[in-house]
C-alpha cells in the first residue's frame, strides 16, 4: 500500500492516477477528499497532516508514503518540523519503510527564508532522522502556478505579471508526480536529493504567448512593476513569502536558472516544457 498526501492537489491527482495504473494499492488522504476525486478501487481518507492522529487509519499497512507539504499545512501546524516528524514516527511503527517528501527548490537557493528555506528545512530534516529510506524532491516554479491568471484569461485575454523578460525553469507538475511514483515504486533512491525542472527558462510573456496558441487567440501582455505586483499579492499572501516570491521572480539566483538534468536521468526523456503543459490544460483558460 502506498499512502498519498495531498492527494486532490496538481500533483497527488496525478500521483493517485500513475500508480493506480500501475497496479499499486493506494491510499489517498486530502482534507476534504471524497471517492469521486479518485480513481475506482482507491482508498479515500480525509484528514490534515496538522494533525498526525488522523492519519494514522491510513498508515496501518502501508509500504511507502508521499508527503506533500501545503501552505495550509505550514500556516496550521505551528513548527512544521516536529509535527511531520510525529507523523514519520506513527508511519515506523506502524511497518512503513519509505518516504518521498516533495520539498522545495528553495531550500538549497533560499536557505535564510522562513517562506521557502528554512521552514521546508525543518521538514527535510525530519524526514532524514525519520529512520525510513527517505527520497526528497526539490521543484521549482511550477507550470501550474500560471492558473493564477486564468480569471483574467478567460474574462479579457490578458495577463498582467512582473519581470516579463526573466525566465525561469518552470516544470510541469505531471513530471514531478511521474518522479515520485518512481522513487515510491522501485528501489535504489535511498538517501537522495532530486532538483527537479523544465526543460528551458520561460518568462511570463512567453507563457503567456504559450497560452495563447494554445487557445489559438492572442494573449495581451501587460508587465506590472514590482510594486503594483507587491499590492496584488499581499491581498492573499503574507509579506514574508511575497518578498521571497518577488526576488525569486525578479533576481534569480544562478542556482534557480539551472537546467537540473534529474527528470530525464529517472524518467528516460526530457521533461515536458511550458507549451505542452500549455496544450494539454487549454481548457482552464477558454
Amino acid at each position: 500500500m502506498i499512502v498519498v498526501t495531498g492527494a486532490t492537489g496538481n500533483v497527488g491527482r496525478t500521483l493517485v492516477r500513475l500508480l493506480t495504473e500501475a497496479g499499486e494499492p493506494v491510499t489517498a488522504v486530502s482534507r476534504k477528499i471524497t471517492e469521486s476525486d479518485v480513481p475506482r478501487g482507491v482508498r479515500v481518507l480525509a484528514a490534515d497532516l496538522a494533525d498526525p492522529a488522523g492519519l494514522r487509519p491510513a498508515l496501518d499497512g502501508a509500504g511507502a508514503l508521499f508527503l506533500l507539504i501545503s501552505g495550509d499545512f505550514v500556516a496550521a501546524a505551528g513548527s512544521p518540523g516536529d509535527v511531520i516528524g510525529r507523523v514519520l514516527d506513527d508511519a515506523r511503527s506502524r511497518g512503513t519503510g519509505r518516504v518521498v517528501l516533495l520539498s522545495s527548490q528553495g531550500v538549497a537557493t533560499r536557505p535564510g527564508s522562513a517562506s521557502h528555506g528554512s521552514t521546508a528545512r525543518s521538514i527535510e530534516d525530519a524526514v532524514r532522522r525519520s529512520g525510513l529510506d527517505w527520497t526528497i524532491l526539490r521543484p521549482g516554479g511550477f507550470a501550474s502556478n500560471v492558473y493564477a491568471w486564468a480569471g483574467s484569461i478567460r474574462a479579457q485575454r490578458a495577463v498582467a505579471a512582473p519581470f516579463g523578460e526573466v525566465g525561469l525553469p518552470f516544470i510541469d507538475p505531471d513530471d514531478i508526480a511521474e518522479v515520485a511514483a518512481v522513487a515510491l515504486r522501485e528501489d535504489g533512491h535511498a538517501g537522495q536529493v532530486y532538483e527537479l525542472t523544465g526543460p528551458a527558462l520561460t518568462t511570463p510573456r512567453q507563457r503567456a504567448e504559450a497560452i495563447g496558441e494554445a487557445l489559438g487567440e492572442p494573449i495581451r501582455f501587460t508587465e506590472q512593476t514590482r510594486e503594483e505586483a507587491r499590492a496584488q499579492m499581499l491581498r492573499f499572501m503574507p509579506e514574508p513569502v511575497v518578498e521571497t516570491t518577488l526576488s525569486i521572480l525578479g533576481e534569480p539566483t544562478p542556482a534557480e536558472l539551472r537546467i537540473s538534468p534529474d527528470v530525464e536521468r529517472l524518467l528516460g526523456r526530457s521533461p515536458r516544457t511550458f507549451a505542452e503543459w500549455a496544450r494539454r490544460n487549454a481548457a482552464a483558460f477558454r
